[in-house]
């Protein structure tokens, strides 16, 4: 696989900044209460969604949790349609029903977050069956967190994905916190790509930058799209902000949160592409103006979308 040039690099940058401050501005506007529900953000995992869904088209599926945002947006999802859908509003993708933690994009392959632990794995499970039924070449990728490694459905999905050799990648982001508990109080190995040994799949475990994800993920996406069967890559990440918007995080520790937020994905491919001369100063500055112009136009149009009618409430559902 070639390395990626200057165009693909910028573009990579561009994405992370993209996913970096959506979220900024979603925590901003759901603080101010125009967001309902819960909101989980994935501020400090930037590299993973983006290193991944480099190599995924609109055919091929991706189905994620209730921290996916990212993954939406670097898959290529309307910012402003998207907005509209966490706002609640008609005019958003699955008429506002969805919210945040169910968002979905069906043009776009993004089969939708989940808000059950490890819901998607088995959804993006079934997908990769039925590309592999219909004898085509898509491929479907699940991303989760370590907590989920010990559903069940983590276990059936795998063993099936390895027996029938499906075209699916299994993308584990281990940020170390299963909503308030450390991986150490809930899982007895250090490293989830030690769970695939179990299902004779190949695993591959690499740190929270984006180039390296890259590489990793499109040697497994390759392998599963030539119909080699799947592969568990681990991204050991780190998460910035609690379970939800709005957890103090009393139960980590402000130097852990400190020590996390050192190590941030973002800047350190900033630094790389200033160094290496890819970008200079102020090409940062027009990008990081040009996406918050982008988000701000996105904000604005879900403040005008209007709330769905009461009366279309039942509408979609069987009854």
């Amino acid at each position: 696989m070639s390395k990626p040039g200057r165009k693909k690099l910028i573009e990579f940058y561009t994405r992370m900044v993209r996913i970096r401050k959506t979220e900024e501005k979603l925590m901003e506007v759901f603080s101010n209460g125009e967001i309902l529900g819960f909101l989980h953000v994935s501020i400090g995992q930037e590299a993973a969604p983006v290193g991944i869904c480099a190599h995924l088209s609109d055919l091929d599926y991706i189905a994620t949790t209730h921290r996916g945002h990212g993954h939406a947006i670097a898959k290529g999802i309307d910012l402003k349609y998207a907005m509209a859908e966490l706002f609640g509003k008609k005019e958003g993708f699955c008429m506002g029903r969805s919210g945040s933690m169910h968002l979905a994009d069906k043009k776009h392959g993004i089969m939708g977050a989940n808000g059950i632990v490890g819901g998607g794995i088995p959804i993006a499970t079934g997908a990769a069956f039925a590309a592999r039924y219909k004898k085509t070449d898509q491929v479907a990728v699940a991303t989760f967190g370590e907590g989920a490694t010990g559903e069940g459905a983590f276990h059936e999905a795998l063993n099936f994905a390895a027996i029938k050799k499906l075209p699916i990648v299994y993308v584990c982001e281990n940020n170390g916190w299963a909503e308030f508990s450390p991986q150490s109080i809930h899982m007895p190995i250090k490293d989830v790509i030690s769970r695939a040994t179990a299902y004779n799949m190949p695993a591959v475990q690499v740190s929270n930058d984006v180039l390296e994800i890259y590489e990793a993920a499109g040697k497994a996406i390759d392998h599963a799209r030539a119909g080699k069967g799947p592969t568990l890559l681990e991204v050991k990440c780190d998460r910035w902000h609690g379970h939800y918007v709005g957890d103090a995080q009393k139960y980590r520790g402000k130097d852990a949160v400190e020590k996390a937020m050192g190590k941030d994905c973002l800047l350190n491919f900033e630094v790389t592409l200033l160094t290496d001369k890819v970008l200079q100063k102020k090409d940062i500055e027009k990008i990081g103006a040009q996406v918050q112009a982008e988000i701000d136009e996105a904000v604005d149009f879900a403040r005008e979308c209007s709330f769905p009618d009461p009366s279309e409430m039942m509408d979609g559902l069987y009854i």
